[in-house]
């Protein structure tokens, strides 16, 4: 082979070779920041596993709120209407937080089911509930057309 061709073919394989490590370098981070919604009915359905991190989506439970009285603790479920998740956070919960509104968790979910939220993020204004959440409650059958908060859990 030509000196000339042989050095434009290393120099190119070596442009391919680094941009293949960086590629990689770059996907792998990406990967590890990625957080997977999901909805209450599949955590509940173990399509979670344990550790992993994730962000979960629904509305409030009425009547499921309880906050320490010590410490910022609070432990609350969110529901799809079909199942429920128990989260457990510790912080300041954001004013808009409140039962029977829509929110979304990010965190991990551990051995016994319940989910370890490290942010909770509430709804902006009166009418806006977020697209995952919308979507789900879609997929079981709730009408989310009207306001969010005056939706009533089917009797059990």
């Amino acid at each position: 082979m030509n000196p000339h061709r042989q050095k434009k073919l290393s120099i190119i394989l070596f442009v391919a070779a680094g941009l293949s490590v960086t590629v990689g370098l770059i996907l792998y981070a990406m990967s590890q920041n990625i957080n997977l919604f999901y909805t209450p009915t599949q955590v509940a359905q173990g399509e979670v596993r344990a550790g992993q991190r994730i962000r979960i989506g629904g509305m409030v439970k009425e009547g499921s709120v309880v906050s320490a009285n010590d410490s910022l603790q609070v432990r609350f479920e969110t529901t799809d209407y079909v199942h429920a998740v128990p989260i457990e956070y510790e912080g300041i919960l954001p004013d808009l937080f409140r039962e029977g509104q829509g929110i979304v968790a990010e965190g991990s979910v551990d051995s016994s089911g319940v989910f370890h939220a490290s942010r909770v993020l509430a709804k902006h204004d009166e009418n806006y509930m977020s697209q995952e959440v919308k979507v789900a409650l879609d997929a079981a059958g709730v009408n989310t057309d009207n306001h969010p908060s005056s939706l009533i859990l089917p009797e059990s």
